[in-house]
């Protein structure tokens, strides 16, 4: 496909128009007293957002030059949703700022290269400056007030989002779907749950729920399949002693073994309950040992030198309560070392920490929840479609803010904290004239959240900045009551 190229101030002013363009579509949604945005779609309801990132990604300008700009501001607004989860209009603003006023001073003879290193070398100072500014958020009601405020003020999305932190911990998985109904509510799954649910209804001891609750029981994990039933023989005897019921978790119970194991259950010779091991591969061997852990069982597996006709009632687990329906298998109560499960647990925050796969780290912080927290469903309810679009995206970026706040602290909002980090510039060394105009732009931009929240709240933006500049500390301004203080 033949190529455009421009060059020069042609260039500049192409990409110019298109980070224009994308900004002002975006930074009309900043701050309490920011625009909905419609956004058509080619099927379905139109969507109604005030998420910054949500609008950069549906916009794609007709001529390629200007898109090209347009797309520069996207990926900024993309980057700091993946590393984030919100704050994508400020960045939007911060990015729209840094770059007309570096495409200006460019424009005006300034060495490109010198200007760029101004501005990393003042962007690093900046970061540094507000990590040593940041206050840690820890208690229900804090996580409340920050969840609420990244809610747009929803007292009720911030209740739910603080109540899902209280029941499931920081290493817990909080996760966002849509409800059946118009009522928003919270899920909690305590314990350790699995996709997988039992290998024969008639393993049920609640007909009316249609689940298999074993209390007291004994876990038997395998890593293969159990057909021959004389295999099983010895350690089904074992536990019939016992008087307790049993679980069998293994890659498969089948033919004769699965045909035995209902019987028995039918005559009430043994309560007992079988159901396959939950994922795949790789996982799958660490999601066994996940529940051995969390149990105080071993896995049976032959690579290790164990064979299952030889097992022992110390290879297996125990737990509280197990409760197992048609799709999933939950246990409560895990009989395993404490130690153990927190040497596991760090095992696991390690893998995450030296993973650079987006979705090994999103099911190794599974494995993580299952183990040390729990895990809880925000259930988004609303009355039509696109309602429920704006509020889903709504909850998701409260979450995802709140995630982060509890991660690394909050600092004071408003665009405040970014003007008090300019103090942070004033002695910032660098080598040439050029670079000290690099410093110069991040200075310009750090003004410019403040004033966009301003003047989307009809207020003329450079008053507002000024006077809170005069201010010292958390003196701001309030865009939702237009007050100071």
């Amino acid at each position: 496909m033949a190529k455009q190229i421009k060059f020069d101030s042609e260039a500049r002013n192409a990409l110019k128009e298109g980070v224009d363009q994308m900004a002002r579509a975006v930074k009309v949604t900043l701050g309490p007293k920011g625009r909905n945005v419609v956004l058509e779609k080619s099927f379905g309801s139109p969507t109604i957002t005030k998420d910054g990132v949500t609008v950069a990604k549906e916009i794609e300008l007709e001529q390629k030059l200007p898109n090209v700009g347009a797309q520069l501001l996207k990926e900024a607004a993309s980057k700091t949703n993946d590393a984030a989860g919100d704050g994508t209009t400020t960045a939007t603003v911060l990015a729209e700022s840094i770059i007309n006023a570096g495409l200006k001073s460019v424009t005006a003879g300034a060495n490109p290269m010198d200007v760029k290193r101004g501005i990393d070398t003042a962007s690093r100072r900046v970061v540094d400056h507000l990590r040593q500014q940041s206050d840690p958020v820890a208690g229900k009601q804090r996580i409340n007030q920050v969840a609420t405020i990244s809610a747009n003020n929803d007292d009720s999305v911030g209740e739910l989002i603080a109540d899902a932190f209280e029941k499931v911990g920081q290493d817990g998985v909080i996760t966002v779907e849509e409800a059946r109904g118009i009522e928003t509510y919270l899920d909690v799954v305590e314990g350790m749950q699995f996709d997988r649910g039992y290998q024969s209804p008639y393993f049920v001891t609640d007909s009316e729920e249609m689940e298999a609750v074993l209390e007291d029981a004994y876990v038997l994990i395998y890593d293969d399949s159990i057909g021959n039933m004389q295999d099983l023989l010895p350690i089904l005897e074992k536990v019939s002693q016992t008087n307790d019921p049993l679980l069998i978790i293994a890659e498969d119970v089948e033919g004769e073994a699965l045909a035995t194991l209902v019987v028995n259950k039918m005559r009430g010779t043994l309560k007992v309950a079988a159901v396959k091991a939950p994922g795949f591969g790789d996982r799958r061997q660490s999601m066994l040992e996940d529940i051995a852990v969390l149990t105080g069982g071993t896995v049976i597996s032959e690579e290790k030198g164990y064979r299952l006709e030889n097992a022992t009632l110390d290879y297996l687990g125990q737990a509280d309560r197990i409760t197992i329906d048609q799709d999933t298998t939950t246990m409560v109560g895990g009989e395993g070392s404490q130690e153990e499960i927190e040497a596991r647990v760090n095992q696991i925050r390690q893998q995450i920490a030296n993973s650079t796969s987006d979705y090994d780290q999103e099911k190794l912080q599974e494995r993580l929840a299952k183990l040390a927290g729990g895990v809880a469903v925000l259930n988004v309810g609303a009355a039509t479609e696109p309602e429920m679009k704006a509020k889903k995206a709504l909850v998701e970026d409260a979450l995802s803010a709140t995630r982060a706040a509890v991660d690394e602290g909050v600092l004071t909002g408003g665009g405040v904290a970014y003007l008090r980090a300019l103090e942070a510039l004033d002695d910032v060394e660098v080598e040439n004239e050029d670079q000290q105009i690099g410093v110069g732009i991040v200075k310009e931009a750090l003004e410019a959240p403040l004033r966009q929240i301003a003047e989307n709240t009809g207020e003329e933006g450079s008053i507002v900045v000024q006077k809170v500049k005069d201010g010292e500390d958390d003196f701001g301004f309030n865009a939702r009551t237009e007050e100071y203080g």
